[in-house]
C-alpha cells in the first residue's frame, strides 16, 4: 500500500508578513536593484525602490513625441550628474533640446551628447553607447523596435549599470516589452490662476508590484517656473482687472461730458463731491463757457 501523498500547497496569507528574499506581489519591490530618485515626490512613492531603475531599462510610451520626455526625466538626471561623472547620451532625438533650459535645470551642454541616426542605426547606436563605461545615461527613440532588441539594450544597462530610457509611441503599448518599468505619459493642462500651463499625466503600466489603478499628474515644467507662471497670470488678471476699472471710469467721465454739453450742469453738480474739485470740474466750465 503506498503512503499517502501529502498537498505542498500553501496560501500565501498563511505566509508570514515579511521573509527574506521572498517578495509579495501585493507590495512595492524594493530588493537590490539600486535606484536614482525622479526628482517628482508623487512619482517616486509608486516606483519600486522609490525612483527610476538603474542597470535597467524604462519604457516611456507617449502619444507624440518629443513634448514629456526631457521634463520627465530631466530632475533625475540633474541629480544623477551632479553626484557622478559621466554624459548623457540621446539617440535619435525628434527635435533639437534647447540648450539653456537644460543646462538651467542641471545638465551642462558639455555632458550631453546627442546621435542622428535613422531608425536602422539608432538601435546599434544606443546598444554601443551604452557598452562605453563613461556613459551615465542613455535616452533612446526607437519608435520601431522589437522585444529581442529591447532585451539586449537590458542587458547592456545591467552590464554597466546605467540608466536607460527608450521612448515609443502609444501604439507599442499592446506588444511584449522586457522593460523592468513601463511608463504612459500624456499631456495634462494645469491651472495657474487666470493661465494654464502644461502638465503630464503618467500610468504606470507594468512594475514590480500591485497596479496603479490612477494616473499620477505631475508637472509638466519645473516647479520654479510653474511659480513664475502663477504669478505672471495673477498679475495678468490684476491688470486686466484695473483695465476694465479704469474703461468704466472713462465711460463714466464720456457719460458726464455728454450730460454737461446738453446743459444739465446741476446733474454734474449733484455728481460732484462737495468741498471738493476736480480735473472734469475745468472741462465742464469751458464747456459752458464760463
Amino acid at each position: 500500500m503506498s503512503a499517502p501523498r501529502l498537498s505542498c500547497r500553501i496560501a500565501a496569507s498563511d505566509l508570514p508578513s515579511a521573509v527574506p528574499g521572498v517578495w509579495h506581489a501585493d507590495a512595492l519591490g524594493a530588493g537590490a536593484q539600486p535606484t536614482q530618485p525622479s526628482g517628482y515626490t508623487l512619482l517616486d512613492e509608486q516606483l519600486p525602490g522609490g525612483g527610476w531603475p538603474v542597470g535597467a531599462l524604462s519604457e516611456v510610451l507617449q502619444p507624440l513625441p518629443g513634448f514629456h520626455e526631457w521634463q520627465l526625466v530631466l530632475p533625475a538626471l540633474a541629480q544623477a550628474l551632479a553626484a557622478r561623472a559621466g554624459t548623457v547620451v540621446g539617440v535619435a532625438p525628434p527635435y533639437e533640446p534647447f540648450g539653456p533650459v537644460l543646462q538651467s535645470q542641471g545638465l551642462a551642454a558639455h555632458r550631453l551628447c546627442l546621435v542622428r541616426a535613422d531608425a536602422a542605426s539608432a538601435l546599434w547606436a544606443a546598444e554601443q553607447a551604452l557598452r562605453c563605461r563613461d556613459v551615465l545615461a542613455v535616452m533612446a527613440w526607437l519608435p520601431q523596435v522589437q522585444p529581442a532588441a529591447l532585451r539586449r539594450l537590458q542587458l547592456a544597462a545591467a552590464q554597466q549599470h546605467q540608466l536607460l530610457w527608450v521612448f515609443r509611441p502609444l501604439s507599442a503599448a499592446p506588444q511584449a516589452s522586457p522593460a523592468l518599468l513601463r511608463l504612459q505619459v500624456q499631456g495634462l493642462e494645469r491651472a495657474a490662476g487666470a493661465s494654464t500651463f502644461p502638465g503630464m499625466q503618467v500610468q504606470i503600466l507594468k512594475r514590480r508590484g500591485p497596479p496603479l489603478e490612477h494616473g499620477l499628474d505631475l508637472p509638466g515644467c519645473h516647479p520654479r517656473m510653474a511659480q513664475a507662471l502663477s504669478a505672471q497670470a495673477a498679475r495678468r488678471q490684476a491688470m486686466q482687472e484695473a483695465a476694465q476699472g479704469m474703461a468704466m471710469v472713462q465711460v463714466q467721465r464720456a457719460q458726464l461730458l455728454r450730460s454737461v454739453d446738453r446743459g444739465s450742469a446741476p446733474a454734474l453738480a449733484a455728481a460732484r463731491p462737495e468741498g471738493r474739485g476736480h480735473a472734469l470740474d475745468r472741462v465742464a466750465t469751458a464747456a459752458m463757457g464760463g
